[in-house]
């Protein structure tokens, strides 16, 4: 099965900023003709910029860019390199003689894998803007994702390599729906399609374990991971024709697919966020719930393919290094703390 890519989606375009020596990056969502989007937040740490213009009572009908990074609030900062970009090609939201660039982002904690000293600026969104492409996205320790772990119920010395990852499904008649995420969970990951388990916090042994067998056992200690240092954040996207409420309800139904495939999902020290775009070039009134479940799917298979295209870093091991080590054994479905 051939993943694909949000890029599928006509009108958007995917760009990184990876610095693999500090463990850190971003990712920006370019869409530049304008695209009508929505957003919802489920975690309980959330750091985000513009998500308010999101809403449907908003003024602003459509947005130009969305930025995902690392370096929690400070990466935030890397969105003033995206409205420079969009601003110097004439992109944006017009009042008056100026051009103002409406981009959303959102953020996920990674100082302290290598270094908390170098967080994505400016100039990092900038180069990910210059870095967009139509075509094929990077994938694994790559953007915003570079420094993504997860499964930290055990601690941040017991966790897993997260990453970027991507997917799209080609609904027919010119609807196509994609996703983009950076997977940061505290919780777990498994593939909802085939139910193995892709990540896991390890025990002593380096096995991993179900992550919602360990958290509901009645042994389980709170975990040893600073709050709000997780996160899974991300962008749903389509070329059918939404209304701005549409986009909204498509970013909520898209959080299934984080449920179905973190687990535990949305705890107090996540932030998960997820973005919706509707690029509209497709007239589909009828295909809405099609349209939300694609999403929902296309999530779970970029959350998947971050964690297993992710590449060991920071001391953290990648999946595929845990699998060789121990002979392809992916762990155990019982805590065993």
């Amino acid at each position: 099965m051939t993943a694909g890519s949000i890029t599928d989606v006509v009108g958007i375009r995917v760009g990184h900023h990876t610095d693999v020596d500090s463990a850190t990056g971003c990712t920006v969502v370019l869409c530049e003709s304008g695209a009508v989007g929505g957003c919802d937040v489920r975690g309980g740490a959330p750091g985000t910029r513009e998500t308010d213009l999101l809403r449907p009572t908003a003024l602003v009908s459509e947005i130009h860019a969305i930025l995902l990074s690392g370096g929690s609030a400070f990466g935030l900062d890397a969105a003033s390199g995206v409205m420079r970009f969009l601003e110097e090609r004439g992109v944006g939201y017009r009042v008056g003689d100026a051009v103002v660039p409406i981009v959303p982002a959102a953020i996920l904690f990674d100082l302290g894998l290598v270094t908390g000293r170098v967080r994505p600026g400016p100039d990092a969104g900038y180069e990910a803007c210059e870095s967009a492409r139509s075509g094929a996205v990077g994938e694994g320790s790559v953007g915003a994702g570079t420094g993504a772990t997860v499964a930290k119920l055990h601690g941040a010395d017991r966790c897993v390599k997260g990453g970027t990852g991507t997917a799209s499904i080609d609904l027919g008649a010119g609807v196509v729906v994609g996703a983009l995420m950076c997977v940061n969970a505290l919780g777990g990951v498994r593939d909802p399609e085939s139910g193995e388990m892709v990540a896991g916090p390890r025990d002593a042994d380096g096995a991993m374990l179900d992550a919602m067998s360990l958290i509901t056992s009645p042994g389980y200690d709170a975990p040893r991971t600073p709050p709000g240092s997780n996160t899974t954040i991300g962008v749903v996207a389509t070329s059918a024709a939404l209304t701005k409420v549409q986009a909204n309800r498509l970013a909520e139904t898209a959080h299934d697919g984080i449920a179905m495939s973190v687990r535990p999902a949305h705890m107090m020290g996540d932030g998960d966020t997820l973005f919706a775009l509707s690029t509209g070039a497709v007239d589909a009134p009828s295909a809405m719930d099609r349209i939300a479940a694609a999403a929902a799917l296309c999530v779970t298979r970029a959350v998947v393919r971050a964690v297993r295209l992710a590449v060991s870093l920071g001391g953290v091991p990648s999946t595929s290094d845990l699998e060789m080590s121990r002979g392809g054994d992916r762990g155990r479905d019982q805590p065993g703390v």
